[in-house]
């Protein structure tokens, strides 16, 4: 018999082509958005990894200035002459901002190197002249070249002077030819050059070094460090990695979801095959073979299923990196155009991914039909019911989910945490029965018989209640956890923009803080500024990025004037009071996460090239900093490194003053050409938000494909119910009930059962929140933040889905009491 069992699955999804396509459309959708999210940061990953190892070359080591002003460039001839060193290639790195042919600011990294050495180590860094350039362009301090997607950014042609900013003013350098790195906009420039216009007179920031053959690497000289060549690249991956593999993980929410569409499908396909399923068993089909008979179709909708959705992913995918540049809302991957990296590994296990949850959905199913009792079954004594479960399965489940939300990340990312929210979500499912006894219990009882039997009919059949809201579960749950977690996330925003905004207008010099050092501002614009008609107070910062850990980005640096720390920063905290002789700083959460900076402690930073021991007197809440933030009084930070130089200036304005006037003062005072930008408080809070809401805008495209298999789920699970009830529509027909109250009778029992969802799904929502909000999120990006429940979304969420699930089981039970009543009953005879 099992050589049949292929024709006997192509007339049962010939006979019912809507129901296939119902689970097919669930899976495919599922592998589809965890595919695309998949390839998005994939591609926009290996673009950035490959521009990153375009400007690091392939040099055997690397050493890093731990000093931003540069160090001494003598040490390049002391390393030269080791043995061990076959080549030591001295280069320039700057972050800085380049006019383009309208005179905007565009991000550039520049790197000063020296032509004549870069091939061996970085040929893509290589300069190649432009037409009509000299032999000696290459070597001209004066020259830059350019990369491509510089020359697409600034709109600059070869022999056109370059405006590249230096301070408050510009450096004018000429076009000389392009070079092949691709990646973020990029320049290369003579290192003579580099050193006499951006300020590093003999002084280097970086210098690769290529060994000869065997030999060790030779030790840091004082004030380097020494990275591996993969630092950097593995830096890039760490940006994002959180970011990442959380949306792939709320990508897979959908196919979490489908596997329950999929259970309610083929629970729908056994119930109506049960005759011929009886039948079949008569005839000599084995219980075994019935169960592979259903995992069969299960395995094929799966296949099927899969291969669309990675269809359906690389064109979603290809769609998102040529609309949104390969950015899904994150900022991680900003100026770049990445190219599809397709890869039949990965397919083939997002693939596999889509064939498990459909397995895992059609294996109940399988299970009743193999447990069928053929001869019962021909005679209407039995059917593919729904075994009663032990009642202790999902507090079991769901006391495991609680648990695992206790232990510590693994490898820096919450894995035990995504573990809990599955457990959460199936412990949620089997507690139906439970709940719906309890509020079942005190329910009043109706007087009339009509209610009576449905409520009667809805607590005897409790546990097969599990089985048709199960898809309400999962998604309401996860619909409440994501609409409470996204709130919460939104608020918590809201209110620190409140807090870390108080003047009325911001001016910064730099937007990145890669680039403070060469776009600041000078004292004397400052001074200036202050006195501009409508300026009430001037507050100055100074920002910079200092590296604390070669595998992590640079945490960011703040001076400001610190008088009432309690005041100027929202602190988790009192601050400690401060020590003397040692500066007091004050550090974010990530700052104290990442690198146990925890109050009270001392530890030393590197500023202005000096290893400064500095005393942690509090933890501040900083949500626009992922890696780490450290702000150090203005006054102590310029008694240690003797820089009055200024990032970030904050207004407030006199009564009356207008921000729009001072806005005009201060760029007159800028000259034509004002390097630095302006916003009020207000256009920063809301820029901020509309970052955060685009960020979050797949985040909400998951809850509506969510919803809508959840409600999918709905409709077949109470399609199932009703044509498993043929008979017993007939029954109470001969008995006197009309049509219409056969169908209000169902949609009571739905209206109960789904009741119990709903409170289950509320309840699990709720917990799954508690779970994103408070472990997630700090284990993944080392901030927190307080729950709040938009309580009005989540009525509306509930009620719709109440509504749906009683309307759906009306319709269904509708269509089945449509049916020929006298031949249901016949079929008992």
């Amino acid at each position: 018999m099992t050589s049949l069992l292929p024709s006997l699955t192509w007339p049962e999804w010939r006979a019912h082509p809507w129901r296939q396509a119902m689970a097919l459309l669930a899976v495919a959708l599922g592998v589809a958005l965890a595919w695309s999210v998949h390839l998005i940061n994939a591609s926009a990953l290996a673009e950035f990894s490959g521009a990153v190892r375009a400007v690091q070359g392939e040099p055997d080591a690397s050493l890093h200035c731990m000093a931003r002003e540069g160090c001494d460039d003598a040490v390049v001839d002391a390393l030269a002459a080791r043995a061990e060193v076959a080549l030591a290639l001295p280069i320039v790195e700057i972050d800085s901002y380049a006019l383009d042919a309208q005179g905007r600011r565009v991000p550039l990294r520049l790197l000063g190197l020296d032509a004549l050495q870069v091939a061996p180590l970085a040929p893509a860094l290589l300069p190649r002249a432009a037409a009509g350039e000299g032999r000696t362009a290459l070597l001209d301090p004066d020259a830059i070249f350019l990369n491509a997607a510089a020359v697409r950014r600034l709109g600059i042609a070869d022999g056109q002077p370059l405006r590249v900013q230096h301070g408050a003013g510009t450096q004018s350098l000429r076009v000389a030819g392009r070079i092949a790195a691709d990646g973020v906009p990029l320049a290369v420039i003579d290192i003579a050059g580099a050193q006499h216009h951006f300020g590093f007179e003999r002084r280097v920031t970086r210098i690769d070094l290529r060994l000869t053959a065997g030999a060790a690497l030779p030790p840091a000289p004082a004030g380097w460090r020494l990275a591996r060549v993969d630092d950097a690249e593995q830096r890039v991956s760490n940006v994002s990695r959180a970011y990442r593999v959380n949306l792939t993980v709320l990508a897979l929410v959908a196919l979490f979801v489908g596997a329950f569409l999929v259970f309610a499908v083929m629970a729908l396909a056994v119930a109506q095959r049960v005759p011929s399923l009886a039948l079949l068993g008569v005839l000599g089909l084995s219980a075994p073979e019935r169960g592979r008979l259903v995992r069969a179709e299960c395995a094929l909708l799966g296949i099927a299923g899969s291969v669309l959705g990675i269809a359906l992913g690389t064109l979603l995918a290809q769609g998102a990196l040529r609309w949104l540049a390969g950015d899904l809302g994150g900022g991680y991957f900003p100026g770049i155009a990445p190219q599809l990296q397709w890869s039949w590994p990965d397919a083939l296990v997002f693939a596999l991914l889509g064939v498990a949850a459909t397995m895992v959905g059609g294996w109940l199913p399988a299970r009743q039909a193999a447990r069928l009792a053929p001869a019962q079954a021909l005679k209407g004594l039995g059917g593919a019911g729904t075994a009663p479960r032990a009642a202790w399965h999902g507090p079991a489940l769901l006391a495991a989910g609680a648990l695992l939300a206790l232990a510590p990340p693994v490898a820096g990312l919450p894995i035990a945490a995504y573990v809990s929210v599955a457990l959460l979500l199936l412990g949620g499912v089997a507690c139906v029965p439970l709940v719906l006894r309890a509020l079942l219990a005190r329910a009043p009882q109706p007087e009339s018989p009509l209610p009576l039997l449905a409520l009667a009919r809805a607590h005897h059949e409790r546990d097969a209640a599990a089985v048709a809201v199960a898809g309400v579960v999962a998604s309401l749950a996860l619909a409440v956890a994501l609409t409470v977690m996204v709130a919460s996330f939104r608020d918590g925003v809201a209110r620190w923009l409140d807090r870390v905004l108080p003047a009325d207008l911001y001016l910064r010099s730099a937007t990145a803080s890669s680039a403070a050092d060469q776009a600041f501002l000078l004292r004397e614009f400052v001074a200036a500024a202050a006195r501009v008609p409508g300026v009430e107070r001037v507050e100055a910062a100074r920002t910079r990025a200092l590296t604390l850990a070669p595998e992590l980005p640079a945490v960011v640096l703040v001076a400001r004037a610190l008088a009432d720390p309690a005041a100027a920063l929202p602190l988790l905290e009192a601050p400690l009071p401060a020590r003397e002789g040692v500066p007091g700083v004050f550090v974010s959460e990530a700052m104290q996460r990442l690198y146990d900076a925890q109050p009270g402690r001392e530890m030393t930073l590197p500023i202005g090239g000096l290893s400064v021991k500095v005393h942690v007197r509090g933890v501040w809440r900083d949500y626009a900093r992922q890696f780490g933030s450290v702000v150090i009084d203005r006054a102590d930070y310029i008694r240690i490194t003797g820089d009055e130089r200024v990032n970030d200036l904050s207004f407030s304005l006199a009564p009356g003053a207008r921000v729009q006037d001072v806005q005009a003062a201060l760029r007159a005072l800028g000259g034509e050409q004002a390097l630095f930008d302006m916003a009020s408080a207000t256009q920063l809070r809301a820029m901020s938000l509309a970052i955060f809401d685009r960020s979050f805008a797949v985040t909400r495209w998951l809850q509506i494909v969510a919803i809508a298999i959840g409600l999918a789920g709905i409709a077949a699970s109470f399609s199932a119910q009703a044509l498993a009830r043929r008979r017993e529509f007939g029954l109470l027909a001969h008995l006197g009930f009309t049509r219409a109250q056969v169908i209000a009778l169902v949609a009571g029992e739905a209206l109960a059962w789904t009741a119990a969802g709903a409170v289950v799904g509320l309840a699990t929502g709720l917990a799954v929140a508690v779970v994103l909000v408070h472990v997630v999120n700090p284990q993944s990006f080392h901030w927190t933040m307080e729950l709040l429940v938009p309580w009005a979304r989540v009525a509306v969420l509930v009620l719709g889905v109440l509504v749906a699930g009683s309307l759906t089981a009306a319709l269904a039970a509708r269509a089945a009491a449509q049916r020929d009543v006298v031949g249901a009953v016949k079929e008992d005879w």
